[in-house]
């Protein structure tokens, strides 16, 4: 077979496995959109339980966090998706990986938050109670809005990570790129292109999100 031979037949089959992949890609994505919202939404309360005044809620996120980092993310979604069937709760593959990956992030972004709350002195807490605001209206409208401009830079970092990271779903078969990769891979045996297509994949799907979080960073330290 000659060279052009061999890339003609290649030519061929990326045409049928493009349609595929990019219906997978589309799963990885919303994966991804999905993942971030519950690990955005979790975060914030453990970052605010870490930092309450009750005992109990504070040992209770410190003790989620040391967990879940400390242990891989794989792990964890096992444990969502095969040991949860024990309890009766059978959750979809693609509902386990969205869960298992919000829930991973939840203790990362709670440390984001948790700088940059902790970030903004402590002056304009006290004052702010002197007048009369609650310790939820002080976050409300002083510490959080402030925060944000800490906290945005390294939560959007934190996305084009988990992007990646969804592919580690693939092994409870979530319905994402890699796995529709490693299937393909299976049905035509042809694992290096495929990946390193889906690699390309990844790329072409993070790497607008690297550059809006270095405009972003950039805009943000003007504004400083």
């Amino acid at each position: 077979m000659t060279v052009a031979a061999y890339y003609a037949g290649l030519w061929r089959l990326v045409q049928v496995w493009m349609p595929q992949l990019l219906v997978a890609a589309g799963g990885t994505l919303r994966m991804t959109g999905l993942a971030f919202i519950v690990a955005a939404i979790v975060g914030l309360a453990l970052a605010l339980a870490r930092l309450s005044r009750y005992t109990a809620l504070s040992r209770f996120a410190v003790l989620y966090i040391e967990v879940v980092r400390g242990t891989p993310a794989l792990t964890q979604l096992f444990l969502i998706y095969f040991g949860l069937t024990a309890v009766g709760l059978t959750l979809q593959a693609f509902q386990a990986a969205v869960v298992g990956l919000g829930l991973n992030g939840a203790a990362y972004l709670a440390e984001v938050y948790r700088a940059g709350i902790q970030a903004i002195h402590r002056g304009q807490r006290e004052a702010a109670q002197a007048i009369g605001m609650t310790h939820g209206l002080v976050m409300r409208f002083i510490i959080l809005p402030q925060a944000v401009r800490i906290i945005l830079p390294p939560m959007a970092n934190y996305v084009i990570s988990l992007l990646k990271d969804t592919s580690v779903a693939s092994l409870i078969s979530a319905p994402e790129l890699m796995l529709r990769a490693r299937d393909l891979s299976s049905e035509y045996f042809r694992p290096m292109n495929l990946y390193v297509i889906a690699g390309l994949m990844y790329l072409a799907m993070a790497y607008p999100l690297s550059r809006a979080v270095r405009a972003m960073e950039a805009r943000l330290s003007q504004g400083r």
